[in-house]
């Protein structure tokens, strides 16, 4: 075989090789002993922003203007690669000026010979920026998910502590259970996460749910409540909802309820003033008991600051509920 004839042979293994590196769709270089780069592939060319005749015969920690002098790929280089063959999915995170802050899990590995001597590493990028954002964003939206779904089991919890359970039978405390479950998902709906709701939109998924056309919402002033106070106030005027369909004006075709709001300032406090009017229902005889819709009405306004009254007029029962905003 004569010279030429070894000249070809080695020059298409060269090509040979070099079009295999082309063909890989992650950024690749090879690096001499003194991290030099010998050869990239184009994938490196254009995640990188770089031209080729720019980067080859060039330190890698030169390039960019000195951009590549990273810390971590510096440690890589110099400390890790002698002690070991290969290293595979080392975390490099740096801003570059072409292409911005980007995450890269690096393979790094020294080129196999036969004769077992090579000093040429072979340095693989695998962009992973993306894919961690988007893990990111899924644990977030997870931790999320959980706490909601915290809050709303605490909420239930509590909802059947709170149902009466004393001269109900299992159906009567089923639906009042479920109904006051629905209404709490309801409000959810009104104000999610941190979310502020508005009154009227409130009042009307509160009561017209369960006391339909026959509940004739007048409405006030345009008022915002805090998400804080969204169930609460739900649950109070739900409660007057279904004591109204039990035993007050709504169990009785003819009868009707009337309820509005307004604004006051009361010893340097505004308040929502909201106004519960039944009418056309049977007569009205004042409780012997304090029942557990009344106690949960009271207890409710106070705990927010304000307060419940209820009248029993004979002529239908008048609630006004109080609240500081």
């Amino acid at each position: 075989m004569i010279l030429e004839d070894l000249y070809r042979l080695l020059r298409a293994g060269h090509v040979q090789a070099q079009g295999i590196v082309d063909t890989l769709t992650q950024p690749l270089v090879v690096l001499d002993q003194v991290f030099c780069v010998t050869n990239a592939n184009n994938a490196f060319i254009d995640a990188f922003k770089v031209d080729r005749d720019d980067i080859l015969g060039r330190s890698l920690f030169s390039l960019g203007n000195g951009e590549w002098d990273i810390a971590d790929l510096r440690t890589l280089m110099a400390e890790i690669i002698p002690k070991t063959a290969a290293v595979v999915g080392y975390e490099v995170t740096h801003n570059f000026q072409t292409i911005g802050k980007r995450t890269f899990l690096v393979d790094a590995r020294r080129l196999v010979h036969p004769d077992n001597n090579s000093t040429s590493i072979l340095v693989v990028f695998e962009d992973v920026t993306e894919s961690n954002r988007e893990r990111a964003e899924s644990d977030i939206i997870l931790a999320e998910t959980r706490h909601r779904m915290k809050n709303l089991f605490s909420v239930i919890r509590a909802l059947a502590m709170q149902t009466q359970t004393e001269g109900y039978t299992a159906k009567e405390y089923r639906d009042a259970f479920l109904g006051r479950i629905d209404l709490a998902l309801r409000a959810q709906e009104i104000a999610p996460g941190e979310a502020s709701a508005d009154l009227s939109a409130l009042l009307d998924a509160a009561v017209t749910a369960t006391g339909g056309n026959r509940i004739h919402i007048e409405a006030g002033p345009s008022t915002t409540l805090p998400s804080s106070k969204v169930l609460p106030v739900s649950m109070m005027f739900h409660e007057l909802t279904t004591n109204a369909l039990k035993y007050g004006a709504l169990s009785v075709p003819e009868g009707r309820v009337r309820l509005s709001w307004r604004i006051e300032e009361s010893d340097g406090l505004t308040m929502l003033v909201c106004e519960w009017r039944e009418e056309h229902g049977p007569t009205v005889r004042p409780p012997v008991h304090r029942g557990y819709g009344t106690e949960l009405i009271t207890a409710t306004a106070k705990h927010l600051g304000g307060s419940a009254e209820q009248r029993f007029d004979a002529r239908g029962l008048i609630a006004n509920i109080k609240l500081p905003v």
